[in-house]
């Protein structure tokens, strides 16, 4: 069954920090969402819709506030012949099945929909949907798309399951997988990992992955950034158990600051640039040594939307990384925004800081 989220209020539209929160929450429960739809209160569209979700055959998760909540019980009702009664102070449908404190799931034909309230500042209620074992995600480096399609598709075949490939930036490609009625994934994702054992890893978050890693080997991370302002920081201290591996990062984003904090030569400055392979070079070097870590990635570039040279243009970007034992950059010429150029220079750096220790990431 698909998964289907509709948020109903102006808020999940505009409160972009509450609706992000929703989807980690619903994320823990499935990594799948097949479809997203938002309608504002006012949307007069609204009962149709929900009349043909109803009479689907989906998964259903309906996010509204406290005070729509009765009213979408209500339309619910309408269209499914039913009447709201009131039980645990919520006014809800009568043929509930389940019901939690601002949660319930209601079974209609083929579809089940789960229908939950929260405004700012509130956790998020329980979601009662059941979500069965039937999807998995692997990551698979230094390969292409169709590369990674043509090695795991005949192994899918085998054993029943469906992929689908997709790139998040050169060689490096998220595989998801659904399984069909009589699907194994747990043995086509050992077989794949036979067929790639250098380059596959099992594991839907990957920084949630070298966290865990880096904790049981005892290694410790650090960072220094300058264009991706923070960015990469966060992208581990999202992620629960941070701590365990991240004692800190330093935002190095003048020439000054890159010199005092992390010993940057001044000749490299200037010779060079701030955007060179020598001075990341220099920043991994400097952040490893301030921080006592065994990793540290850098980031340097022109994220844009201006500031670039003829020689280096908007989207140059060099990444860094580098452990005890060896060190590597990269310069990549990256487009976009200056948004989605941050966002690609600090998943550069994440696949760095997995080839630069191949021994224990895989």
């Amino acid at each position: 069954m698909r998964l289907h989220l509709i948020f109903i209020g102006n808020k999940f539209i505009y409160n972009v920090s509450l609706q992000e929160y929703i989807l980690r929450k619903i994320r823990q429960k499935s990594d799948f969402i097949d479809a997203i739809t938002y309608f504002k209160e006012s949307d007069n569209s609204l009962f149709l819709y929900l009349e043909q979700e109803l009479n689907s055959s989906d998964k259903i998760i309906i996010i509204t506030t406290k005070q729509n909540f009765s009213t979408i019980g209500k339309l619910i009702s309408t269209v499914t012949s039913d009447n709201q009664v009131l039980k645990d102070n919520m006014l809800i449908p009568s043929n509930c099945s389940v019901f939690e404190e601002a949660s319930y799931l209601l079974e209609y034909k083929d579809s089940i929909t789960n229908v939950l309230h929260i405004d700012e500042m509130q956790k998020m209620p329980e979601i009662l949907l059941h979500f069965e074992e039937s999807k998995a995600v692997v990551h698979v480096f230094e390969q292409s798309r169709d590369s990674t399609y043509a090695m795991l598709n005949p192994i899918a075949q085998t054993f029943d399951v469906n992929i689908d490939v997709i790139t998040l930036i050169d060689g490096w490609v998220r595989v998801d997988i659904v399984s069909k009625k009589y699907g194994n994934i747990s043995k086509f994702i050992n077989s794949a990992k036979q067929l790639l054992p250098r380059n596959l890893i099992a594991a839907s978050n990957i920084v949630l992955y070298i966290i865990e890693t880096l904790s049981r080997n005892q290694k410790r991370l650090t960072f220094a950034e300058s264009c991706s302002g923070g960015l990469l920081s966060y992208y581990f201290t999202k992620e629960n158990g941070a701590s365990k591996i991240l004692d800190g990062a330093l935002i190095t984003y003048s020439n000054e600051i890159k010199e005092n904090w992390l010993a940057v030569e001044h000749t490299s400055l200037q010779e060079f640039g701030a955007v060179s392979e020598d001075v990341v070079k220099e920043m991994s070097e400097g952040a490893l040594n301030v921080s006592n870590a065994d990793y540290a990635l850098s980031i340097s570039g022109i994220a844009g939307d201006s500031g670039g040279t003829e020689f280096k243009p908007v989207g140059t970007v060099f990444v860094g990384a580098s452990s005890k034992t060896h060190q590597a950059q990269m310069h990549l010429k990256l487009d976009g925004d200056r948004n989605y150029v941050q966002h690609q220079s600090v998943l550069f750096a994440i696949k760095m800081l997995i080839l630069i220790d191949k021994e224990m990431f895989f």
